[in-house]
């Protein structure tokens, strides 16, 4: 029997994926990371082999300080597993979730940690300890989830925002992912970026309510936010393809068929969107969620480490804007 046979189902999905799919983490983002240096990352119940693998990576490529939350013998079950010393690094010793999410959470407030990574931890119970009223990481603003999409070798990312977080967005929440995503788009080096309005036709049409919103949205863009284009709304073929849009004479839009980012109605339309993008063409989603004290790494159990290791990256750069 091999050895990989004899390993958790978990751990051999995880070194499948570290193996075979590594080839799609953007090397742009990464190098982008790299150059700024670790980032002081708290690891949300770090005992579970998809966590313990891409902090491995992350600290490899030198853009991650891991701080382990959870419980201590655990967390050193994995690493030993993978055959990875992790003496050098802080383990904070907590028993379940919710004090995982906790201690974590306090470590950003406290100055000690530059992000947070989910771990084995349901998104619920760390969500909820980030929000929490007196001891969260809020900064009083939205808090809005940002995917940075790539196809396999390629640097060129296309911003998705809010496929996770957000259900069905308000105004005002719209208007806050449109800042958060240009922000985004700034930071990992897209001076002007062109932001989509998706709908489902390019028409503000009564019948479908998120058209007139994108229309409303597109215009408060183009007049509050600077060095930035904005369309809408906008169907996902005329956002992604230059000939569509073409063939039905948006000679003049400059985000028609070149969009940097595309700002979704619902978490539905966005949820379905990424995950097309990612199991149709193979891409490499990196997700955070932005608008608090760091960012948050919400990535899925799922997830390969390969896309943990580029949400890493994102996380870095953007906990480097912070002034």
């Amino acid at each position: 029997m091999n050895e990989s046979a004899t390993l958790p189902d978990q751990m051999r999905l995880a070194r499948h994926h570290f193996l075979n799919d590594a080839p799609c983490c953007p090397t742009g983002l990464i190098e982008r990371a790299r150059r700024l240096g670790p980032s002081r990352t708290a690891i949300v119940s770090a005992n579970a082999a998809l966590p313990m693998l891409s902090c491995r990576a992350a600290v490899n490529a030198g853009i991650m300080e891991p701080i382990f939350v959870g419980p201590k013998e655990a967390i050193h079950t994995e690493a030993q597993n993978i055959g990875w010393d992790i003496s050098g690094f802080k383990i904070v010793d907590v028993e379940d979730e919710e004090a995982a999410a906790e201690a974590s959470v306090a470590l950003v407030r406290e100055g000690r940690a530059d992000a947070l990574m989910k771990g084995q931890i349901h998104t619920d119970i760390l969500m909820r300890a980030a929000v929490n009223r007196n001891h969260g990481i809020r900064d009083g603003g939205r808090l809005i989830h940002i995917f940075h999409i790539t196809p396999p070798h390629s640097d060129r990312p296309l911003l998705v925002t809010d496929a996770a977080v957000n259900v069905a967005p308000d105004m005002e929440t719209r208007k806050a992912a449109i800042r958060a995503v240009v922000d985004v788009a700034r930071a990992v080096g897209i001076d002007r970026p062109k932001v989509a309005l998706l709908s489902a036709t390019e028409e503000p049409i009564p019948t479908v309510p998120s058209a007139q919103e994108s229309r409303e949205l597109a215009l408060w863009a183009t007049e509050n936010i600077s060095n930035a284009v904005f369309s809408g709304p906008l169907s996902l073929d005329l956002i992604l393809s230059r000939e569509a849009a073409l063939a039905k004479q948006l000679y003049e839009d400059e985000v028609a068929g070149a969009a940097d980012a595309i700002v979704v109605p619902d978490i539905v339309s966005g949820n379905v969107l990424f995950k097309s993008l990612v199991y149709f063409r193979s891409a490499c989603a990196a997700g955070v969620v932005v608008g608090g004290r760091v960012p948050i790494i919400l990535t899925s159990r799922a997830d390969p480490p390969e896309t943990r290791l580029a949400s890493v990256a994102l996380a870095n750069v953007l906990s480097n804007q912070k002034p």
